[in-house]
């Protein structure tokens, strides 16, 4: 065989592994570009609604802005008197002591209620479906509403304790009582970590807890050796988003209190918007977010950290064996 011949044919090897090369890029271009097409509404939301205004909002935090004269560059000046503001310390404490009372009895309620909610009864998703359903409202204005209504001085609450002989009380206008309302109406939208809940008790492989009875485990037991460290990525997972939102609460603060009586009730985010659309103080408001949004990172981040000394994840126990 001379070189003649030898050159067409490892040519013609050539331009079929060139051919493959295009195919096989025009195949992994195409996918993705159909991927990025269908994303496309999402992502120019995100880009137009979520990311630009975020990235406003920091510019705006060293500014003096009211959204009626044109933004002023200040520089740390907002942060600076954030760190002098008397109502600002008062709203972090009031937050605190909100998300440190509302989030473990919330989660306490919502297992408790999951725990009923995971036997194997006659008619049990019906039950399900009525206890979850005043979760679906109740975040709204009306629940914040009729809460007011309840714990008012001529409401429900009211009504009882007259019954059995108590003098009445203005919950809600009473300091010591105000923010124990909140509280208590947080641990009713019970029904989102309920769901959750149930859902990692549903996941717990029932042999765990037959082998338990055999070797004569109490149902104490078998819930603190089993059910807990099965179920504590759900209970981290619960605990970080209660944490979140109970960080950034504002309907019920809003409407039920108004963040009173004597600032008693005054929750970060309603402080917030008093600044931006009381007093349009729109760039120290933008600074007060930056905050919060630092706030619950570094708690969020504290969660994570501490995690690994309760969390128990199958993986883990599989790579200890």
């Amino acid at each position: 065989m001379n070189a003649q011949t030898v050159q067409p044919a490892g040519k013609a090897r050539l331009d079929k592994n060139m051919k493959a090369v295009v195919k096989t890029f025009k195949r992994r271009w195409n996918a993705p570009l159909a991927g990025y097409l269908f994303i496309a509404p999402w992502l120019l939301g995100f880009l137009i609604l979520q990311l630009w205004p975020i990235i406003q909002s920091f510019y705006l935090s060293f500014t003096e802005y009211s959204l009626l004269e044109p933004a002023r560059w200040i520089g740390l000046k907002n942060y600076q008197d954030i760190a002098h503001d008397r109502l600002f310390f008062n709203s972090l404490k009031v937050t605190f002591l909100y998300v440190i009372a509302s989030v473990p009895l919330k989660l306490l309620v919502a297992l408790a209620v999951a725990l009923l909610l995971n036997r194997n009864i006659r008619g049990i998703s019906f039950y399900r479906t009525i206890i979850y359903l005043p979760s679906l409202i109740g975040g709204s204005l009306a629940v914040a509403v009729l809460w007011r209504n309840i714990f008012g001085l001529n409401g429900f609450i009211n009504q009882l304790v007259i019954l059995v002989g108590i003098d009445p009380k203005n919950w809600i206008g009473t300091p010591s009582t105000a923010l124990g309302t909140l509280v208590l109406l947080t641990a009713w939208q019970f029904g989102s970590s309920m769901i959750i809940f149930l859902a990692g008790l549903k996941q717990i492989p029932s042999e765990l807890y037959e082998a338990a009875s055999v070797d004569g485990a109490s149902p104490l037991r078998k819930f603190i050796r089993i059910t807990l460290p099965m179920l504590s990525p759900v209970i981290l997972f619960n605990l970080i988003m209660g944490i979140i939102n109970a960080f950034q609460m504002f309907t019920s603060a809003f409407v039920v209190t108004n963040g009173g009586p004597v600032n008693s009730t005054e929750m970060f985010a309603l402080f917030l918007y008093n600044k931006a659309f009381g007093s349009l103080q729109m760039g120290y408001a933008s600074a007060l977010a930056w905050i919060l949004l630092v706030i619950i990172g570094i708690v969020t981040a504290l969660n994570f950290i501490a995690s690994k000394y309760w969390v128990f994840y199958e993986t883990e126990t599989e790579g200890r064996k």
